[in-house]
């Protein structure tokens, strides 16, 4: 794989100038996107957090990384994606790790409006949200996050790069894996008792 220019685009470089250059590459990917596919077991995905809770996120991956400081910027950006979500004949699939919704990135109060987000925008109509609870049946491990756009595009994170995989087979496989979490997850009022559950929690 190639460098910032091919696939695997290193962090180191691509942060220079702060978070919202970033933000910025993410809204025209998806803004021309008709379907987003989404796993993600750690964190809130980026199309349903709130002001406050991503700005917890980049403040605590700038001080990581130390980098130009543009948290504001970065937020609003994210924010700006968002309305990709309420423009006609798009639809999000996403399936979020039970797990991710106990991790508290923030404070109790940030995320107990981030849960409460998260209920409102998963009635919208371009939304479908799946929660695979502890308690499920795993096919396969819980692995890391990706985002598949148009079935065009995979992209993964990890700590140190972006990965772009756009060849069928790279493709293909992560829409495997998408569906096996997708057999192990709950929807509709199964995944939201789950939110409201992991909502109550903060009060322990």
């Amino acid at each position: 794989m190639g460098t910032d220019s091919g696939r695997t685009r290193p962090w180191q470089g691509r942060l220079d100038a702060g978070h919202r250059p970033v933000q910025d590459e993410w809204n025209s990917l998806v803004l021309n996107a008709r379907t987003v596919r989404s796993w993600e077991p750690g964190i809130i995905p980026g199309l349903f957090q709130t002001a406050d809770y991503a700005r917890c996120v980049f403040d605590g991956l700038g001080e990581l990384r130390d980098i130009p400081k543009d948290t504001g910027d970065a937020v609003g950006a994210r924010l700006q994606r968002q309305e990709w979500l309420r423009l006609p004949d798009r639809t999000l699939h996403q399936l979020i790790w039970e797990g991710a919704l106990h991790a508290r990135l923030g404070p109790p109060s940030v995320m107990a409006a981030q849960l409460d987000r998260i209920l409102a925008v998963s009635e919208l109509d371009t939304v479908s949200l799946g929660v695979v609870p502890f308690s499920a049946g795993l096919r396969l491990l819980v692995g890391s996050s990706f985002t598949m756009v148009d079935e065009r595009l995979v992209v993964v994170e990890d700590w140190h790069a972006e990965h772009w995989l756009d060849d069928t087979d790279a493709v293909a496989l992560h829409r495997k894996v998408w569906d096996a979490h997708a057999r192990s997850a709950v929807y509709g009022d199964d995944a939201r008792q789950i939110i409201e559950r992991a909502r109550r929690s903060l009060a322990d």
